[in-house]
């Protein structure tokens, strides 16, 4: 797919993971954004930057728009998905932490690996989401065990921003998050629907 103008990223959406990290789900979805220029393609690689102690896989559904979405309803919102892509939202967890806010921690470049494009709009409460490192699965969830579902979480961010054709939405990741090391290969699947692998490299 064509680079999106924004992927817009939604944290602690499934309440597993906001358990493992300690915290609360969010009484209302919580919204971060992740820059276009750290979107690879299948193939490519995640470099681990030496800024970073610790970089995490972060296994999402992604929803990529189709229409032109302005305080829409959930009706509005589902009618405008073009289609669903692997996501991986690579994360510096130390640098989450220490920074208090979340742009460098998840906006470095490759931090952004997506799959290429399901067309379609699938039963949105019954996509599976499974991460896998070399092999070994890690993480496993299903879109109906997100806190907020994905005709929410769309509805909700049109009346903050308008979603444009070619956006990304990243309706968050289940628990099971773990860091990554040099030699790794990870790999997103959104079962039936779209798959994203990439091999893990250290800064030069």
């Amino acid at each position: 797919m064509t680079r999106p103008g924004k992927i817009v990223c939604v944290g602690r959406n499934y309440r597993e993971h906001a358990k493992e990290l300690g915290n609360d789900v969010p009484s209302a979805p919580l919204l971060f954004l992740k820059p276009p220029s750290a979107v690879i393609a299948v193939g490519d690689a995640i470099v681990m930057p030496k800024a970073s102690q610790r970089v995490d896989f972060e296994g999402e559904i992604g929803i990529v728009i189709g229409a032109r979405l302005r305080k829409a309803t959930r009706e509005q919102c589902v009618a405008g998905i073009r289609g669903l892509v692997a996501l991986n939202d690579v994360t510096a967890r130390d640098l989450q932490k220490s920074d208090g806010q979340w742009t460098r921690a998840k906006g470095f470049d490759t931090f952004c690996p997506i799959g290429p494009i399901w067309e379609g709009v699938p039963p949105l409460d019954d996509i599976t989401v499974v991460t896998r490192v070399n092999g070994v699965e890690k993480q496993r969830g299903n879109s109906s065990e997100m806190a907020f579902s994905i005709p929410e979480l769309l509805s909700y961010i049109s009346h903050v921003m308008t979603l444009e054709p070619g956006d990304v939405v990243a309706t968050g990741t289940p628990s099971g998050i773990a860091p990554l090391a040099a030699g790794d290969v990870v790999e997103v699947e959104l079962v039936g629907y779209s798959t994203v692998r990439n091999p893990v490299e250290a800064e030069a």
